[in-house]
């Protein structure tokens, strides 16, 4: 079983077919939607995980691709611009996974580690310089 971060990005006329339960059904994906904006008539995203076998997820990712979805397997929702960062810490608080964390604590440095991030956004909230971005 392996996971894959994938980021879906639907056009307004694929938001209302079932795309995620044929992914669970037909492929045999775990899926877990860290974030969702799929509103009728407009277009719409999804950040998730997708667990399975290799072969079911190429499978499934393949079959995503015959709608008007576009597929990105290392988009990052969460952009840290780790030059323009004051090292304030803010963020290290309301991070719920420690993605955002004080690697050394005589510097008092803030790390990045993009594989434990969510996508909660409260980075995005709760940072008073607005160095975390969102790509949605």
């Amino acid at each position: 079983m392996v996971t894959k971060k994938l980021f879906l990005r639907f056009a307004k006329c694929e938001t209302e077919k079932p795309i995620v339960y044929h992914l669970v059904k037909d492929h045999h994906l775990i899926i877990n939607i860290f974030r969702a904006k799929v509103t009728p008539e407009e277009e719409g995203y999804l950040v998730l995980d997708v667990t399975g076998e290799e072969a079911d997820i190429e499978r499934g990712i393949e079959f995503v691709k015959t709608f008007d979805v576009t597929v990105d397997p290392v988009n990052k929702g969460v952009n840290w611009d780790s030059t323009r960062c004051t090292h304030c810490s803010n963020c290290t608080t309301h991070c719920p996974t420690h993605a955002l964390h004080v690697e050394n604590r005589q510097t008092m440095r803030v790390t990045f580690t993009e594989e434990l991030c969510i996508e909660c956004l409260a980075c995005l909230k709760n940072c008073p310089f607005g160095i975390c971005t969102s790509a949605f």
